[in-house]
């Protein structure tokens, strides 16, 4: 996959909170540890009856990681900048950095975090001009996107739906609208893993995110009732965003809103190792190969390795978000 050299890049949609951060850090919040993969191996964050987020939520995965999210504030009424307090210390985003870096699609091929921003601008520019038509199939949906922020962060980050370290791997937080982003993650795919790696593999991490802020303005997550089990509504959300993600790849390399394309091109070496990353994230193959080696479909909650690479390819084949309706299925794959 490579970038338009002349393309703009736009870091004001991302919020560098990093400062002198050392980086990926393994440690984990409370002594939790393992594959830490909240965005892509964790149900969304439950909410209780009242719909606000529980003070402490304890998210358990097939057996090999506990994650613990403590309250970080408030859900509501803060900015960005009052969500980013990093180990105690105060809150700060700074993009001079990065603005300085990453003008342009010649840096996104040159540098890891440029690369990322364009990922982000070529994603939400998508959705930007196909959501409003997704959203009149949708009752009580917004009708127009908003475009969010992606956070990057080193070591540990305060949210609206709790305090995460790098552990808990990308993820989207409704509270606050953000999608939050260790950089170092993508090392982590490859080294613990065995994933490819690429472009398209990193984009595709932040792609499903951005699937699951589609599916908050839409307001598909009020659908999920179920929370573990191979045909579970958490299963359904994760292949939905999945396949939105594939949506995206779709129309990642033509033009937008009369702008050029930021992505030039995607080979079938970039689709294949997006697919080979998705089956090894689906929930049997983690368990067998990372967990105890016994595959439990009853606790799945983002679903098998076929059913990933049958939804990330459904979205990449068919460029529809409404061939992503996983939530009417039948057969999940």
């Amino acid at each position: 996959m490579k970038y338009n050299d002349d393309a703009q890049l736009d870091t004001s949609e991302v919020s560098d909170s990093r400062g002198g951060g050392s980086g990926f850090s393994a440690g984990g919040i409370g002594g939790g540890g393992g594959i830490g993969l909240i965005g892509l191996l964790l149900p969304f964050l439950f909410r209780g009856r009242s719909g606000r987020f529980s003070g402490l939520v304890v998210l358990v995965v097939v057996g090999v990681l506990t994650v613990l999210l403590t309250r970080g504030g408030s859900s509501s009424g803060q900015g960005v900048l009052g969500q980013l307090g990093q180990n105690g210390n105060p809150a700060t985003a700074d993009n001079g950095d990065l603005a300085q870096e990453c003008r342009t699609g010649a840096d996104a091929n040159s540098k890891l975090e440029c690369a990322v921003v364009a990922d982000i601008n070529s994603v939400q520019d998508y959705w930007g001009a196909a959501y409003p038509t997704l959203a009149t199939r949708y009752r009580g949906a917004q009708r127009g996107y908003s475009k969010v922020d992606t956070v990057f962060f080193t070591g540990q980050v305060s949210t609206a739906c709790g305090s995460a370290s790098s552990d808990a791997g990308p993820f989207y937080c409704p509270g606050d609208k953000l999608v939050y982003i260790d950089l170092g993650f993508y090392n982590q795919l490859k080294s613990q893993f065995g994933a490819e790696g690429g472009p398209l593999v990193n984009a595709y991490v932040l792609a499903h995110e951005y699937g699951h802020h589609v599916q908050d303005l839409l307001g598909t997550e009020s659908k999920v009732k179920t929370r573990e089990g191979a045909s579970s509504d958490s299963v359904r959300l994760e292949l939905q965003a999945d396949c939105y993600a594939g949506v995206w790849m779709n129309h990642a390399s033509q033009p937008q809103g009369g702008q050029p394309a930021l992505i030039e091109d995607i080979t079938q070496a970039d689709l294949d190792s997006a697919v080979d990353t998705a089956q090894r994230i689906g929930d049997d193959y983690i368990q067998k190969n990372l967990g105890g080696g016994n595959v439990d479909p009853d606790s799945f909650t983002h679903g098998s390795s076929a059913q990933r690479k049958k939804w990330l390819t459904t979205g990449y084949r068919t460029g529809d978000p409404l061939q992503c309706d996983t939530f009417s299925a039948s057969s999940l794959g």
